[in-house]
C-alpha cells in the first residue's frame, strides 16, 4: 500500500509543478511547417506572376530584347 501512495503523491507533485510552468515554449514543428507553406505559397505566387508577365511581353507586336537592336 505504501508504494502505491508513494506514487500518488509523485504524480500529484509533478502534474503540481508542470501547472505552476505554464509558459513552456511552442515546439518548432509548427514554426517550421508553417514557414514552409509560406515559401511554397511564394514561390507559386511568383512563378505565377513571371509567367503572366512573360505572356504580356510575348503578346506586344514586334517586340525584340533590348539592346537587341543595336
Amino acid at each position: 500500500m505504501s508504494f502505491i501512495a508513494y506514487l500518488h503523491v509523485a504524480l500529484r507533485t509533478r502534474l503540481a509543478e508542470l501547472r505552476r510552468d505554464g509558459e513552456r515554449g511552442d515546439s518548432p514543428v509548427p514554426t517550421a511547417v508553417i514557414i514552409f507553406g509560406l515559401v511554397a505559397v511564394a514561390m507559386a505566387v511568383t512563378a505565377l506572376a513571371l509567367t503572366k508577365a512573360n505572356d504580356w511581353m510575348n503578346a506586344i507586336p514586334n517586340n525584340t530584347a533590348p539592346g537587341a537592336g543595336s
